[in-house]
């Protein structure tokens, strides 16, 4: 087992076969709280260590892409350690909600909200809209900011910050059958169930209760 520990963006690392590599639990010299797994290519947990000062001395985590004496496992914790952030549509119309059942991916033959990943330099608006159109093969426009919520998968062990947003389809929904290979109006009072996220499912829950 390794720790990976980090405080305000810097990694406690120590040096073995004249690389800069994660330590194991006997290696790290002051208590720390174990967080989580990450899904890195060993054993790793991510730590919050308790110190009496700011770690200073310690590489940053957005230095290590560029340091050439880096062990793969660190590399690959720190690119573990790293939010993704995703955006979803909550369409209504009716006393329906619109459901897309992807074709590949991390969404291969499960029912989602129609959304994904938010691009880099991208505003979360304008993500929205992009995946809706890409998904849907339909403009949308956002009525609203639902929520934002943040969890482990289950399945990546990845960090994802969900946001939701309320919108409405301009049009009739025209999947790409590359990424999405269906798209209905589902009611809402069924759709929390067919969903596979428990984020998107209580969205939609909360969204239905407004609705009524």
């Amino acid at each position: 087992m390794r720790y990976y520990v980090e405080s305000d963006g810097r990694i406690f690392l120590v040096r073995k076969n004249g690389a800069l590599d994660l330590p194991t639990p006997n290696e790290v010299p002051f208590p720390v709280e174990c967080i989580a797994p990450l899904a890195a290519g060993e054993d790793v947990w991510f730590c919050v260590p308790r110190l009496a000062e700011h770690p200073s001395h310690w590489p940053s985590k957005d230095d290590v892409a560029r340091l050439p004496d880096i062990t793969p496992v660190v590399r690959e914790a720190v690119h573990a350690t790293m939010p993704r952030v995703v955006v979803e549509g909550i369409c209504i119309e009716g006393d329906c909600v619109l459901l897309v059942k992807g074709s590949r991916g991390l969404n291969d033959g499960r029912w989602s909200l129609p959304g994904g990943f938010l691009r880099f330099g991208e505003t979360p608006e304008a993500g929205i809209l992009r995946e809706i159109r890409e998904e849907v093969g339909a403009e949308a426009k956002i009525l609203r900011f639902v929520s934002v919520h943040g969890r482990l998968g289950q399945k990546t062990g990845l960090h994802w910050i969900m946001l939701f947003y309320r919108t409405a389809l301009c049009g009739q929904p025209r999947p790409d059958p590359d990424e999405i290979a269906e798209a209905r109006y589902v009611p809402l009072h069924e759709a929390p169930a067919m969903l596979h996220d428990l984020a998107m499912a209580d969205a939609v829950r909360r969204e239905a209760s407004t609705h009524c």
